[in-house]
């Protein structure tokens, strides 16, 4: 079957906004059709020619899904969170040797779901790596995005203390992995000027490390109902790098959606099942109440907007995760820490709440098996802050590849 990509899903994919797409449209450089439920958008065989639409038609996903581990490899995680990536890492194959983790409810979620996994509850300040060295294939962290203090002149390893990038570069140091690894959000690209960026390339060459090309992964590609983005940052040993190449991985062959996520089809084998979540105080769920599916503050009645927006009703900007309803026929917005926050609204397509704990998980593709410890709050947060599990899945089974190549011929 053809498949049909909305014009938002079109934009998503290539990182335009909506207002170019349709001037596409209006220039007849793209063709714009209807699909059986009269929604606007493009069939596949319509944008051919797009290189991000063509590595989707000609994806090499199932060939991908077959990788599997000439022998066990090994791995450290740290900033561990919730589980997002560590249960990817694991799905594509990894052994993990050791988690290491501050927050004391994500712990809980780690150990109960995973209880033979090594989970070291602590301040990575005070975590001595040293005794992993010569034991540990693999490295790999979501470091907070930090500014740095520029001491030296050329900046590096030692420039970067007092940041939670350099404890992953301590750690990288005292284990001295084949290959690490560090995401982040797109924004570490241009932080503070792209010096931040430029002290992490030259900290990477002082360990002894070659930088893959960083890429930006768009989640949204690679079977996670959700619009988020993520940096990728690869480095491979230098006594290594020359003999081996890394390529990231395939997109899926199309686009999931809200539907996807909630109902049971080819993400889940069934619907979602019911879980605890936030509720909106009555005012509120009466303003929510008058948002049609995948609307915001923009289609309230003009004296409900003043009423809601107040102040900031004629600051500049969209505000378009404003009084936010999802649609199931998209992808969801990013999550963030809490479904209900005023510039982040997750409001639930056809129900007027927020999102429930175990929709966010579906969102971010966690089995529905996966329990989260702590309180609602601490529960929306670790989901919030996590790796989507498919795209940890499809970026650790391009890391596996890579290290039977290693395997092959180091």
């Amino acid at each position: 079957m053809a498949h049909f990509f909305s014009i938002t899903n079109l934009a998503d994919i290539l990182g335009v906004s909506l207002k170019t797409i349709n001037s596409w449209v209006e220039k007849g450089s793209l063709v714009c059709s209807i699909d059986q439920n009269g929604k606007k958008g493009f069939y596949q065989e319509a944008l051919f020619g797009i290189p991000q639409i063509e590595s989707m038609v000609n994806s090499r996903w199932d060939e991908e899904m077959e990788v599997k581990p000439l022998r066990d490899y090994t791995s450290i995680e740290l900033f561990a969170g919730g589980g997002g990536l560590a249960l990817g890492m694991e799905k594509a194959g990894f052994k993990h040797i050791m988690l290491n983790e501050f927050d004391k409810d994500a712990c809980q979620t780690l150990r109960t779901n995973r209880k033979h996994w090594n989970v070291v509850q602590d301040d990575i300040h005070n975590v001595d790596f040293s005794p992993y060295k010569g034991k540990v294939d693999f490295l790999s962290g979501g470091f907070p995005c930090q500014a740095f203090s520029y001491a030296g002149n050329k900046a590096g390893f030692e420039d970067t203390r007092g940041t939670l990038f350099f404890e992953l570069a301590r750690a990288v140091k005292q284990t001295m992995p084949k290959v690490f690894m560090g995401e982040n959000v797109k924004g570490l690209y241009t932080h503070d000027n792209g010096r931040t960026f430029n002290v992490i390339k030259s900290v990477i060459e002082d360990l002894g490390y070659t930088l893959v090309e960083p890429k930006v992964l768009k989640a949204v590609q690679y079977k996670v109902p959700q619009k988020r983005e993520r940096l990728i940052l690869i480095a491979i040993r230098n006594d290594i790098a020359s003999k081996v190449k890394f390529q990231y991985p395939s997109p899926y062959r199309r686009i999931m959606t809200l539907k996807d996520a909630f109902f049971k089809g080819e993400l889940y084998n069934c619907d979602v099942p019911q879980s605890i979540g936030q509720q909106y105080p009555q005012r509120k769920k009466e303003i929510m109440d008058l948002v049609p599916m995948g609307g915001y503050w923009k289609d309230l009645p003009p004296k409900v907007q003043e009423e809601y927006m107040k102040g900031s009703l004629h600051l500049g900007g969209g505000k378009t995760g404003i009084a936010r309803r999802l649609s199931f026929d998209e992808p969801s917005l990013t999550l963030t820490c809490s479904p209900a926050m005023k510039q982040t609204e997750r409001c639930h397509p056809t129900q007027t709440r927020p999102l429930t704990v175990r929709e966010y998980a579906r969102i971010q593709t966690f089995p529905d098996d996966w329990v989260f410890c702590g309180n609602m709050a601490a529960q929306y947060k670790q989901i919030g802050n996590a790796v989507p599990v498919n795209l940890a899945y499809a970026v650790g089974r391009s890391l596996i590849r890579l290290f039977n190549d290693i395997s092959n011929n180091v």
